[in-house]
């Protein structure tokens, strides 16, 4: 497994967020973490990412307890884009993307020529390369959310983190993204944990799916085994229907609020 998470509990301003949490994220695979408004999905995220260091329980990258292992060294595994990403207002796309090569250096150390070959292949697998010199805040919502992913991509992680990577985009860029991520996945290896609202995405697009209700985990497994109207009725308080649509591919359609 790529990350194991044990017994984990994580408390914001005196509340209780998870509680009691252990799940395990396949290596290599593409796992997304759903579940309804406020259960604690980005908050895991973020734990996993360490970007959130105030739990108690145990998160290993590798069999590692990452308290354990020095901030480079786990930016040069982990890479985690959180939600609400800010830039300067005059940073360029090769600039963002560059920031992504800080776990490979030092304050003695000159920016290297490998780091520049780096940036530019970063660039192009998110195909951004043309957009290399306009300034981040100029892009569509589809090209920023890939120039960052751009960046991360420049860190060379083994593991990829995202939080909820569509959100204001509209459908086309949406399926841009995620082809994107999906395509990282099979191409390099990179494992891939997302945080997605977008259901029917997390069927199409995922390997592993990690259901979170009630500040714990609801359950686990392949889309095919989680995935069904019993668990939108269970878990999100919604009837629905399920169909096959033209590629095979397992459609949900909510029907109406249950109350």
């Amino acid at each position: 497994m790529a990350i194991e998470v044990k017994d984990l509990a994580v408390e914001i301003n005196d509340k209780l967020i998870l509680e009691n949490v252990s799940v395990s994220v396949p290596e290599k695979k593409v796992t997304s973490v759903i579940g309804p408004n406020g259960a604690g999905k980005s908050t895991l995220l973020k734990v996993m990412g360490g970007i959130n260091t105030s739990y108690s329980g145990k998160v290993f990258i590798d069999g590692v307890d990452i308290r354990t292992i020095r901030r480079k060294a786990f930016a040069q595994k982990l890479a985690i884009l959180p939600q609400g990403m800010q830039t300067p207002a005059d940073v360029t796309v090769k600039q963002l993307v560059d920031y992504g090569r800080f776990p490979y250096r030092s304050w003695f150390k000159s920016h290297k020529k490998e780091d520049e070959k780096i940036v530019d292949w970063a660039m192009e697998e998110t195909q951004v390369s043309d957009l290399a010199n306009r300034q981040v805040m100029s892009l569509s919502g589809g090209e920023r959310q890939r120039a960052w992913i751009a960046m991360a991509l420049a860190q060379k992680p083994e593991i990829l983190l995202l939080d909820e990577p569509t959100t204001y985009l509209d459908i086309a860029h949406q399926l841009e993204v995620m082809e994107i991520v999906t395509r990282l996945n099979k191409d390099l290896g990179l494992t891939v944990l997302m945080v997605l609202h977008d259901l029917n995405q997390a069927v199409k697009y995922s390997d592993y799916l990690v259901v979170i209700k009630d500040k714990g985990v609801y359950t686990t497994g392949s889309p095919e085994q989680v995935m069904n109207a019993a668990l939108l009725r269970e878990v999100f308080s919604v009837k629905g229907e399920t169909f096959t649509n033209s590629q095979g591919a397992t459609i949900l359609s909510p029907v109406e609020v249950v109350r």
